[in-house]
Order: C-alpha cells, then sequence, then structure tokens
C-alpha cells in the first residue's frame, strides 16, 4: 500500500500524456499483432516470481503503446465512438480507486444514489417517463438484451405464462415485428433470450431506413393477435434516420404489443431542441436502449435501458439470495435492473458528464457533431464524391465510384493514419461510413480529414 499512491499518481500521468497526444498522433498507427504479443509476454509463459507494481506498469504502457488506437481522438470517425469529457475520464479513474461494486446500496450507497440521480437526467434529456425505471448496462446490446427481456416478460404473462419460472418449451408464441433496417444487437439480443432471430417478421423500410408505418400496419394486422413485441430504431446506423415512433407506438399498442425502441445514439436527438422532432413520440414506447459510451462521451463501458413498467423490469432481470445482504426486499438496486451482479460503479462516470455539460452542454454536442457531419458531406460533395444519404443526424455515407473503389479509398485512408473511417454495405452498394460523435471534433479536424480523404482517392485509380 505505500507503493500505492506514487503508482496511480503515475498511472494517471501516463493517461493524461496520452490524451494530450490524441490530437495529433496517427489514428490508426500500423500495429504488428505477433510483436505486440510478445512485448506482453506472450509464448514465454508467466514467471514463478513477481514483479514491483512500478515495474509492471511501466511494462504495461511500453508494451500498450504501438497498439493503441485513437478511437478518443477528434479525428476517429468509424463505428458510433465518442471520446470521454475531462469530467468523465476522471470519475471513471476514482470509480477504479473507489472499487465499489454497485451490487445494491448495502455494498455501495454512494454508486446507488448516483445511478438514481443520473437515471433521473437522463430520462429528462431524452424525453423518457419520469416513473420509468433505469438500469445502467454496459453498453446498446445489454440495453436491448435488458429492455427486450422485459418485453418477453410482460407479453407472455399478459397471456398467462410465467418465463421466468417456466421458461419457453411450451409457452404461448411470441410474434416479433421490426424493420429490415434493425441493428444487428436486436438478433443478438433476441437469440441470447431463447426468442430467435428468425422468428422476426420484417417490417419494410423507406429511403432513408426508417421504418414504413404503412407496412408495420399490415405486418401487425396480418398475423394472430398474441403476444407481440415490435422493436423500432432510433438513428439508423448507416443514415442516421429515426422511425416515426409516434406512429409506429400507436401502431403497436393498437395490436396490443410492446413498443421497444433501440436508440444507442439516435436517442439523444431528444436532447437538443433542433433534433427533438425526429423522435417525436418516444415517450409512447415501452422501454428503450441506450448508449453512454457513444454521444455521451462517457468512458466505456456505459449503457442504459428504461422501462415503463418499473415492475416488469425487475421482475424479468433481478434474482435473490440468502447470503446477498439487501437483496430481495421492497427497495430495488442496481442490480435488480441490470444482468450482472460484479458490476463496476459506471454511474459516477455518467454522473458527472451530465454535470459538466448541464442540459445547454448536451444540446450543443448533438448540434455540433450534427453540423460537423453536414461539413463532411458538403465538402466531400464538392471535391466530387457522391453523398448518399440527407444527414440528419450524425452520420454520412460516401461513395466514390464503383464498390471496389471505394473500398480502396476506404483502406488507404485508414493506413494513412490521418483519420479513420469504416466501410458498410447498405441497399446492396458498398460505402464509407463517417459517424461524428466525439465532443473534441472541430471544423478543423474534418477540414484535415476531407483533405486527406480527398487526396487519397485522387491517387485511387477509378
Amino acid at each position: 500500500m505505500d507503493e500505492l499512491p506514487d503508482l496511480l499518481r503515475g498511472a494517471a500521468a501516463a493517461a493524461a500524456d496520452y490524451r494530450a497526444s490524441l490530437p495529433e498522433r496517427p489514428v490508426a498507427p500500423p500495429a504488428d499483432a505477433g510483436a505486440l504479443r510478445r512485448a506482453f509476454g506472450g509464448g514465454a509463459g508467466l514467471s514463478p516470481e513477481g514483479s514491483p507494481p512500478r515495474r509492471v506498469l511501466d511494462d504495461l504502457v511500453a508494451a500498450a503503446e504501438p497498439g493503441l488506437v485513437a478511437t478518443a481522438g477528434p479525428r476517429f470517425f468509424g463505428f458510433v465512438i465518442g471520446g470521454s469529457l475531462a469530467a468523465a475520464t476522471a470519475a471513471d479513474v476514482m470509480t477504479t480507486g473507489w472499487d465499489q461494486c454497485a451490487f445494491n446500496a448495502v455494498l455501495s450507497p454512494a454508486a446507488q444514489a448516483a445511478e438514481e440521480v443520473a437515471g433521473e437526467w437522463l430520462k429528462d434529456l431524452l424525453g423518457v417517463p419520469a416513473t420509468a425505471s433505469v438500469g445502467f448496462v454496459t453498453g446498446g446490446q445489454a440495453a436491448n438484451t435488458v429492455g427486450l427481456a422485459a418485453a418477453r416478460h410482460h407479453v407472455l404473462a399478459e397471456a398467462g405464462w410465467d418465463v421466468e419460472r417456466d421458461g419457453l418449451h411450451g409457452a404461448p408464441a411470441v410474434r416479433l415485428v421490426a424493420g429490415v433496417e434493425r441493428h444487428a444487437t436486436i438478433d443478438r439480443s433476441l437469440r441470447l433470450l431463447g426468442l430467435g432471430a428468425a422468428a422476426i417478421e420484417p417490417v419494410a423500410a423507406g429511403a432513408d431506413g426508417a421504418i414504413d408505418p404503412g407496412d408495420l400496419e399490415a405486418v401487425l394486422a396480418s398475423g394472430a393477435r398474441g403476444p407481440t413485441i415490435v422493436c423500432l430504431q432510433a438513428g439508423n446506423v448507416n443514415t442516421g434516420a429515426c422511425d416515426d415512433l409516434r406512429a409506429a407506438c400507436d401502431l403497436a399498442h393498437r395490436h396490443g404489443a410492446w413498443a421497444h425502441v433501440d436508440g444507442a445514439f439516435g436517442l439523444w436527438a431528444a436532447a437538443s431542441p433542433a433534433t427533438a422532432r425526429l423522435v417525436d413520440g418516444v415517450e409512447l414506447a415501452d422501454s428503450w436502449a441506450c448508449d453512454g459510451h457513444k454521444w455521451l462521451n462517457v468512458p466505456y463501458d456505459a449503457g442504459f435501458v428504461f422501462c415503463s413498467r418499473p415492475d416488469v423490469h425487475v421482475a424479468a432481470v433481478s434474482y435473490t439470495a440468502s447470503y446477498l445482504t439487501g437483496s430481495g426486499g421492497a427497495a430495488v438496486g442496481p442490480s435488480d435492473l441490470a444482468l450482472e451482479s460484479s458490476r463496476r460503479a459506471r454511474g459516477f462516470a455518467t454522473w458527472a458528464a451530465l454535470r459538466q455539460l448541464g442540459r445547454d452542454g448536451v444540446a450543443d454536442l448533438v448540434d455540433r457533431c450534427c453540423a460537423l457531419a453536414r461539413r463532411f458531406a458538403d465538402e466531400l460533395a464538392a471535391g466530387g464524391a457522391e453523398i448518399v444519404n440527407e444527414v440528419v443526424l450524425n452520420q454520412v455515407l460516401v461513395a466514390f465510384g464503383d464498390d471496389d473503389r471505394t473500398d480502396r479509398v476506404i483502406e488507404a485512408v485508414q493506413g494513412d493514419g490521418t483519420c479513420w473511417m469504416g466501410g458498410t454495405t447498405w441497399r446492396g452498394r458498398r460505402y464509407m461510413r463517417i459517424s461524428v460523435s466525439n465532443w473534441s471534433t472541430t471544423e478543423a479536424d474534418v477540414d484535415r480529414s476531407v483533405a486527406a480523404i480527398l487526396r487519397l482517392a485522387s491517387v485511387t485509380a477509378p
């Protein structure tokens, strides 16, 4: 313990130096997987003797450095990844130092209080009813899984079946209705819950990837009435388009269905007056999934699941045991709303991010990312690239001719190091996919990235 204070100061200094380097370091330096494994001691076996903690830290920093991707930096535009705000990063360091198990208020009263307060703020920002429950989970996948577990519980309970007690064997069939443009985590959640991805009844999408309400009505009307779950989306992963939540939730409820919204990043549109119209009607849903390590710029991992019926939420995922002091009582704890028992106190970082930004800061973050995405689209189009989606949020799809050339441009950009964008296939064509989600990205970062993309595209023969 005598070494711990100096060790923590050294770790914080090394982390701070790394973060300070992000604006100028290559975004994705070429990494030799074999060299990285050897640097970590791969193939040598674990030594019989231990090592002093300071040496372990120094060796860790030296081994990891060549394989770090600057995903937290201002010019990483792949996947949908934010950086992490200063207060949230520091709070996460404190979370590690405090080493709290956020199972319930017995183990960490502070962790539970932080999640409760941050949850109230999140619901207010995202347009979720104040009476909804909030579970702090690892990300969008876990949020969708918990939300759909609650949906499964409710629709089967309404049909007289206790799925937690009796499982799915012999249970009434559950109808699963989802758009063809749904995110793949929906399918994975349905697999994990035993409902099966193949059971999905697909609903057509419009030109922008948002669900077609007319086809949703036709699909719902075409099947037998019974336990039904409708999966909706706020923020198409390729185009940023949002389903018409008001119309879709109304249709779902008219057919007795549960409406779940996958809003991993698109739910944040509700936080800005400029984009809130995209998620009009969001409050009508029954459950919602959202990420924190995307647009809120909280360190990994951070996600949120909300449920309009807290009792259903708790019934679907909680458990008790005689040795778990504080479990099984009337008070609901953090682990009653998530899938983990040994869970990190991730609410501290979310609380810190929201305190740093405030309501206006969250709105400004959303607005700036959307404006920077439009800047990408305008400048790339002016340089001869093809922009295929209406940029309604922070996603841009770009083509450079045929699929082969587009892929070669993407590969060249990723190898160049100025910025990083991924590729995607949408409606049968290959595109460069740009996602602007980082608080630290500036107009200069966009201009620098566009210049690099157009330079590399010019030397990539058609």
